[in-house]
């Protein structure tokens, strides 16, 4: 764990490596780094690269190169998650230890089919998971072997709030178990879920404020209860609105047209887009 003075601003960037970088991309990088900027503070960049089946080493140098070509900033070497599964396995254990997960061998096919209709909000969040799908909690949990062969959940305490003031939103407030419901924090393919990653991460570099984009704000929640039973002090949040394409849906990387890369090559500035 790396020891840091709270009261020094300590920020990240955290793009994946499973395609180009977009305009989105460019709008967050920007705020992030102009939010250091102001605070004298540092800025950390964190390759999040555990989807092994879509990152690509090629998508790793083009975001250097495009962050770079923005004028973006940040203390070497980078972080490649990958590289770190020794700290998230740590985690899972002290979770486990603690009662908070339990095994789970449903699909989110299955979820979806038990909740009846898709979760609201983004098609890449997790659905609600169904409270019947839960194993009771008087039933001994089995040992965590490693490899994992199987999901882990993080069991959410039904009916409480939860509460935090964004940066830029102002006060949010969720109800864990109806906003959202039991979440993966490590994957049948024995890799560890966004969740318990971005957390334990974030807790060891001391980041005080993590800035991203408004469509993670419910996955705010969550690892909001992973900082409680993992023993940590959440960083502040800044989230930040999201920039839509023609048809009002938000910038996926499919939007080859509003990639950084296409942008430059249409003879496009860093100045221009650094532009609020």
């Amino acid at each position: 764990m790396v020891n840091s003075d709270s009261s020094v601003y300590r920020g990240r960037f955290a793009p994946s490596p499973t395609g180009l970088l977009h305009l989105g991309h460019a709008r967050t990088f920007l705020t992030a780094g102009r939010r250091a900027l102001a605070a004298g503070g540092r800025m950390f960049l964190r390759n999040d690269d555990l989807d092994a089946a879509r990152c690509r080493p090629e998508f790793v140098a083009a975001m250097r190169e495009d962050m770079r070509w923005l004028g973006l900033v940040w203390d070497e070497p980078m972080l490649s998650q990958s590289e770190r599964l020794p700290l998230y396995r740590s985690a899972l254990a002290r979770l486990h230890a603690g009662g908070f997960i339990y095994p789970c061998n449903r699909s989110r096919r299955d979820v979806l089919a038990s909740a009846g209709a898709p979760h609201e909000g983004d098609e890449n969040d997790e659905p609600l998971y169904p409270v019947e799908f839960r194993p009771s909690p008087a039933a001994p949990v089995p040992p965590l072997e490693m490899p994992a062969r199987t999901n882990w959940r993080f069991r959410v305490p039904d009916g409480q709030p939860l509460e935090f003031t964004d940066g830029h939103f102002g006060p949010q407030r969720a109800v864990a178990g109806s906003d959202f419901g039991d979440f993966l924090v490590w994957r049948k393919d024995d890799a560890p879920s966004y969740q318990l990653a971005c957390v334990v991460d974030d807790a060891d570099l001391g980041i005080t404020e993590v800035v991203r984009g408004a469509d993670l704000m419910r996955s705010t929640f969550r690892q909001l209860l992973l900082h409680r039973a993992l023993g940590f002090t959440p960083p502040a949040f800044y989230h930040c609105p999201l920039v839509m394409d023609e048809n009002d849906r938000r910038l996926a990387k499919r939007h080859d047209a509003l990639s950084l890369r296409t942008l430059r090559e249409q003879g496009r500035t860093p100045e221009e887009l650094r532009t609020p």
